[in-house]
């Protein structure tokens, strides 16, 4: 009897699992809230240069005609954002079309911004727009590396100190950061501030993900997964309308920051994860969290049964005779194709996912409507993946997704950008194709990996992942070369990552691994229970247990 068997004995999806599955959505609501609050912290509103100490002869000019006769008209017919003249051009107020030809050069005193849409943004804050519209797009970017660097780490903690006190680790630092980054006076303290808000933020993620999963039996894993990856639609929807009511920077990520207060709060009611602690001879703790399943979902006759000291049957089923730690990616050949397919299928995704979120100006709509539309299709697309993960499989329903959003993207590059209704139909289609791929890819890839393996499996997947969601808004640079570019690359990775998803073992209906063993498929035969019953057992599941170790 493996774990999932106790589990479903003691009910595998009753009431105290839907308790933890509730307590970690207080929390997590948060990472999606900051993973896209770029896109209204670092909003460019409408900007043209400052003429206010242009020196001429304006006499009792209105402001408009003073910006006409100081700025080049667009071939759009809108005010140059970058240039100005060096002296007035009178001649403009007869002919604003001549302005063609006339020499022009960079704003000398800033800019003037259009407040309508943000009353503060990074951008206005410190002029990052223009030659420095790069550092505006970087602070995404460096986010995301924190989320690389932390997603790793907090992995590796929480799997060698476990799941409950890196998640409280989590919660503080990460509430912590991130609103000192809403006081920051500079740039720089501000980038740096962001790199440790992702950082730590991303370990309330990574904790939870696999706190839940351990917790349920296998026939609760897919609905889980799927509910709990309902957290990042709530958090989605939840981010314009906090954005429209607070137009300022400091204040917004404020607001997204405090609901964590609340994560804290519920986290005294938290319970360890069982299969961790029994996977490090934790006895006594994981019959106190297995005792109060029990009472929680009713099933006291179990009570009795379940004896620390038989709990070391399946302590010997998992035991870890030595740490884990990542180089065990590359210990077999199987795990080091493991590790390879999903690495680059989480790349792939979280590119295309995070390339499709964070461009939301190009559409000539309000962007805080897209915003909440693209976050809205993840509903109905999660909802279709909870049918056929069971229907069709995992990694059907992963190559399929992934096809499905190259599709969309595809059309994208040839649809006029005149035709908005029609590219907006299109891009929300992408996204919700491309949320339903993450959602699986997060359920599919932590059913792949061990149990001793599973925290340093999905660290160094979301890794790779936010490797994938790093590179994404610099790609989004690409349509100053020219406006498909960047659709036209998220294309070609969505269909390649298909590609690679389709190497990956079906998982339907399988019991999570244990250890590196069950990778390889040469694991010695289970025993039949090794809670209410002992002899042989114990020495056959040992001696395999020796074996993995030498290996």
């Amino acid at each position: 009897m493996k774990f999932e068997d106790l589990l479903s004995e003691i009910d595998g999806f009753g009431r105290f699992q839907k308790m933890v599955l509730c307590l970690s959505f207080l929390g997590r609501v948060i990472v999606p809230c900051h993973f896209l609050v770029n896109n209204f912290i670092a909003g460019i509103p409408s900007h043209h240069c400052d003429i206010s100490g242009a020196v001429g002869d304006f006499g009792n000019m209105s402001e408009e005609e003073r910006q006409l006769v100081m700025i080049p008209m667009e071939a759009d017919g809108k005010l140059s954002s970058c240039l100005m003249f060096p002296e007035p051009r009178f001649h403009m107020l007869l002919n604003s079309s001549s302005s063609t030809g006339h020499p022009a050069e960079p704003c000398r005193n800033g800019w003037v911004y259009d407040n309508s849409t943000f009353t503060s943004t990074l951008a206005t804050e410190w002029d990052l727009v223009c030659d420095k519209k790069g550092l505006n797009k970087a602070t995404a970017t460096i986010f995301f590396v924190g989320v690389m660097f932390g997603a790793m780490t907090f992995s590796g903690l929480s799997d060698r100190y476990g799941r409950r006190k890196m998640l409280l680790v989590s919660y503080v630092s990460g509430m912590v950061f991130a609103l000192l980054s809403a006081f920051s006076t500079s740039y720089v303290m501000f980038t740096v501030l962001r790199f440790m808000s992702g950082f730590c933020i991303t370990g309330i993620h990574i904790v939870t993900s696999v706190l839940i999963l351990e917790w349920v039996d296998i026939e609760s894993r897919k609905l889980v997964k799927v509910i709990d990856s309902f957290a990042w639609a709530f958090g989605f929807m939840t981010l314009p309308a906090l954005a429209f009511l607070i137009r300022d920077w400091r204040w917004l990520i404020a607001a997204i920051t405090a609901p964590v207060v609340m994560g804290i709060i519920s986290w005294r009611w938290v319970p360890e994860s069982a299969r961790w602690l029994i996977a490090n001879g934790q006895l006594d703790e994981a019959h106190y969290y297995l005792n109060k399943c029990i009472k929680m979902n009713r099933r006291q006759e179990m009570a009795s049964s379940i004896k620390p000291e038989n709990l070391s049957n399946i302590v010997l089923t998992n035991r870890r005779n030595r740490k884990y730690s990542y180089l065990d990616l590359l210990r077999t050949s199987k795990m080091r194709k493991l590790a390879l397919l999903t690495g680059l299928t989480w790349y792939g995704v979280a590119f295309i996912f995070y390339g499709i979120g964070l461009n939301i100006t190009g559409f000539g709509m309000n962007i805080y409507l897209i915003q909440f539309i693209l976050a809205a299709v993840e509903i109905p697309a999660k909802a279709a993946i909870f049918y056929l993960l069971d229907k069709i499989g995992r990694r059907k329903t992963e190559c399929g997704a992934l096809v499905l959003t190259g599709i969309c993207l595809a059309i994208t590059v040839f649809v006029p950008r005149e035709q908005r209704v029609v590219r907006t139909v299109v891009a929300v289609l992408a996204k919700g194709c491309s949320a339903a791929a993450f959602a699986t890819l997060i359920l599919y890839s932590s059913e792949l990996y061990p149990t001793v393996m599973r925290q340093h499996g999905m660290g160094y997947n979301s890794f790779m992942g936010r490797a994938g969601a790093a590179v994404a808004p610099l790609i989004l640079l690409l349509d100053d070369v020219w406006l498909g570019l960047p659709q036209l690359i998220l294309c070609c990775i969505a269909v390649g990552s298909s590609v690679v998803a389709s190497r990956l073992p079906e998982t339907r209906d399988q019991c999570l691994p244990e250890t590196i063993k069950d990778i390889k498929g040469t694991r010695a035969p289970q025993v039949e229970s090794p809670v209410l019953s002992h002899g042989n057992a114990e020495t056959e599941v040992g001696a395999s247990n020796l074996e993995d170790e030498n290996n």
